[in-house]
């Protein structure tokens, strides 16, 4: 087997789902699986509609492409760029929107492909990333967008935690609420769905909190079961079903501080170092190109991570009782931005356990 690879267990994510989506279901909410972690592969998508979630969503038109294949609705997560309406319109069923010109290219795309492209309007309830800041000018969007011939509003959404880290709570998602309301009565919409967010939202649902809310956006959660509010693990899911596993290309002794004047790294930083003295140090064939440094954790817990440069990634090994040499394997449990930089590299191959 190729090395570096990551190893996905289905069988976890698979659980981790069906647990999730169970919760939710229970709640009146049904789940957006989200496919952006791991770039829409179609053996994990096919996992999360085996484990009950409503729909696949990503941010990327690439990754839908990948979907095409699945019977079940698929939603467009980033705002769609201008240049892109026709695939979007193609490869997704519903979109999130927040600019009306937007809109309206979605709209004419549509009806050149004689359709009707259903849209989710986004409201920015605090977080300051995408969605219509003000009331007034969601209203005004509103007046323009039930005329236009080709898209249909269908929802309401929001966004939180991503950017801002503003935390979910049942006032805000209340606001939410109290919004689509005011769209139904004024505009005569039927608004079938009202997005509450993403996982930072799931450690409401315990005690029915998520105030008239129907849909999540799901993503994080699924593959290693936690909630990002406050980045509790989920009760009955596992956290490691994304395992790195990185072969040692040298192991020898050497001092922990380097010889000689130092400056910047190959990234632009000036690193500092710690002197234990000498120690047993070890590199594997992995490096920053294809993994996020703060958010991996060896399963050898004895294994401290001193660095990395763009290919090698430097481990101190001298506090356990393993005498490492080369060619063995390093394991490592994956975090979600570990998930998405390590199966984003076309570096790194990925197994799955069934």
């Amino acid at each position: 087997m190729d090395y570096p690879k990551i190893r996905i267990n289905l069988r976890i994510i698979k659980n981790n789902v069906k647990t999730i989506t169970s919760l939710c279901n229970s709640k009146g909410i049904n789940v957006a699986g989200v496919t952006k972690v791991f770039c829409g592969h179609p053996e994990i998508a096919k996992t999360f509609i085996e484990g009950g979630v409503f729909c696949l969503a990503d941010s990327r038109i690439e990754n839908l492409v990948k979907l095409k294949d699945f019977d079940i609705p698929k939603i467009m997560l980033r705002l769609p760029m201008k240049s892109e309406v026709e695939k979007v319109v193609d490869y997704s069923d519903v979109s999130l929107n927040s600019e009306l010109d937007t809109v309206i290219a979605l709209s004419e795309a549509a009806i050149k492909k004689g359709k009707v492209h259903k849209i989710v309007l986004m409201v920015d309830l605090g977080d300051l990333r995408e969605g219509y800041f003000s009331k007034e000018t969601l209203f005004d969007a509103i007046d323009e967008i039930v005329e236009l011939k080709g898209v249909k509003i269908i929802g309401l959404g929001t966004n939180l935690t991503c950017y801002g880290g503003v935390i979910p709570t049942k006032e805000i998602l209340g606001r939410l609420t109290c919004i689509g309301n005011e769209i139904e009565s004024k505009h005569n919409i039927k608004l079938h769905i009202l997005s509450g967010g993403n996982s930072s939202t799931v450690h409401l649902l315990e005690d029915n909190e998520t105030i008239g809310t129907n849909n999540l956006r799901l993503g994080e959660s699924l593959v290693i079961g936690v909630e990002t509010a406050y980045g509790k693990q989920i009760k009955g899911t596992g956290n490691d079903a994304f395992i790195l596993h990185a072969e040692i290309i040298e192991a020898k002794e050497k001092p922990s501080v380097p010889t000689g004047k130092t400056g910047m790294d190959a990234f632009g930083n000036k690193p500092s170092y710690v002197d234990r003295g000498v120690r047993k140090r070890i590199i594997c064939a992995v490096g920053r190109q294809d993994i996020d440094l703060e958010s991996m954790y060896p399963l050898d817990k004895n294994i401290i991570i001193i660095g990395a440069s763009s290919d090698h990634l430097i481990l101190d090994c001298s506090d356990g009782d393993v005498d490492y040499k080369v060619g063995d394997i390093i394991e490592f449990r994956l975090s979600y931005a570990g998930i998405l930089r390590g199966m984003t590299s076309e570096y790194i191959t990925k197994e799955f356990i069934r």
